[in-house]
């Protein structure tokens, strides 16, 4: 269809229509390029199960046959997190947290590069040999001081950091960035190496469990994690990648991953429409909700 000279549009000719006609020309136009955009990136994304089922060739003859088969997905799940690759950090300082009859609490860092540090609270039960790790990840908003119960006046960690010390456990609850803003930021800054800064964060946990699993009074064929929230995240996204973590608990984050990122409904908040921007992964649903991950940390719990 070629251009009509009577074409009938907002206006006959512009150079002869009112300024507030042109305006809700321009106003109009752009809204409904902004909903066509949407829509259609929308129901791309719907299309999960048609465009995931060309990534994903699980055998489920033998759980070696299944493991062989989803490794090129664990691959590029490490590829849409972004592979830092920092090397193992030698420890740079120790800190007094806290002690109480049944563990010494200790804040470390470790100096992962000329640039930057892991830090963490290390829990180590008294008198006990070869225990088992926990690694307890604090969410958005949080810390690792409330792991340990403090600041955390509605109680919703329920001092479980401290509980699983108090029980014989040694336990790990490494420092993430908690604000969703500054997370955002540094997001950014990622995104433009090509990476995330969900992938920095699980690099910094990984090199942690390193350190830990070198001191001889922990079992490194017991260890697990335990996220809450913005840490059940953590827990989700760093098992695929880490296999030294025999079991997890994802308290809090586990959902209906398509829904909870582009479907508004009053019945939940929908990321889409937060400022939550931190939260997007590269490629995250080309393939990867979050039971298709799951079958990444499987058959571990």
């Amino acid at each position: 269809m070629g251009f009509e000279e009577d074409a009938i549009g907002f206006y006959p000719d512009a150079s002869n229509a009112p300024e507030g006609l042109i305006k809700r020309g321009i106003n109009d136009r752009q809204s409904l390029q902004r909903r066509e955009t949407e829509d259609y990136l929308r129901n791309e994304l719907l299309r999960y199960d048609e465009r995931a089922s060309k990534y994903w060739n699980r055998d489920y003859s033998s759980i070696q046959a299944f493991l062989k088969s989803v490794e090129p997905n664990r691959a590029r799940w490490l590829e849409a997190l972004g592979d830092f690759n920092l090397p193992k950090g030698r420890l740079l300082a120790e800190e007094q947290f806290m002690q109480t009859e049944h563990f010494v609490a200790k804040w470390i860092c470790l100096q992962l590069t000329e640039k930057i540090c892991a830090r963490a609270i290390l829990a180590l039960p008294r008198g006990i040999d070869e225990v088992p790790l926990i690694i307890c990840q604090h969410g958005i908003g949080s810390s690792p001081e409330r792991v340990f119960g403090f600041d955390d006046p509605e109680g919703l960690y329920r001092a479980f950091g401290k509980r699983l010390a108090e029980k014989g456990f040694a336990v790990l609850a490494p420092l993430n960035i908690t604000e969703a803003a500054p997370r955002a930021r540094y997001t950014r800054l990622a995104l433009l190496l090509g990476k995330t800064l969900w992938g920095l964060e699980i690099c910094k946990i990984r090199r942690l469990l390193d350190y830990v699993l070198d001191l001889p009074r922990i079992d490194p064929e017991r260890v697990g994690m335990w996220g809450l929230s913005l840490g059940g995240a953590y827990t989700l996204i760093t098992m695929p990648v880490e296999s030294r973590i025999k079991v997890g608990i994802v308290s809090a984050w586990f959902n209906s991953r398509i829904r909870k990122m582009i479907i508004d409904d009053p019945r939940y908040s929908c990321f889409l429409s937060t400022e939550e921007e931190h939260i997007f992964i590269p490629g995250w649903l080309r393939e990867f909700t979050d039971s298709d991950i799951v079958s990444l940390i499987c058959p571990r719990p």
